[in-house]
């Protein structure tokens, strides 16, 4: 194959046996679940920092808690960033007019 294309497929592995190949397999597959819980996250903390109606993001942020909970849960933030980030959003929410 050629090297672009190994790159951007990420198959240069080093793996010599079939039990390390299917792990990195995993991890790659884990790695890109774990990116898309995170990204969705940070889009629902911009959705709601964005809000400017105090009904509004009251009504997005037990949603935002649970989901926060949910990946510190899973190890794909660390638990205190999400207390971070949950206590951060409820001071904006009771700050809002």
């Amino acid at each position: 194959m050629d090297y672009e294309i190994l790159i951007k497929r990420k198959d240069l592995r080093m793996a010599n046996h079939k039990s390390s190949e299917k792990r990195i397999r995993q991890t790659e597959a884990r790695n890109e679940n774990n990116k898309y819980y995170a990204k969705t996250m940070r889009n629902a903390l911009k959705n709601i920092r964005n809000t400017s109606n105090k009904e509004e993001a009251a009504a997005m942020a037990p949603k935002l808690n649970a989901m926060l909970d949910k990946l510190s849960k899973k190890n794909i933030i660390h638990k205190n960033k999400a207390a971070n980030l949950k206590s951060s959003v409820d001071k904006l929410v009771k700050s809002m007019k």
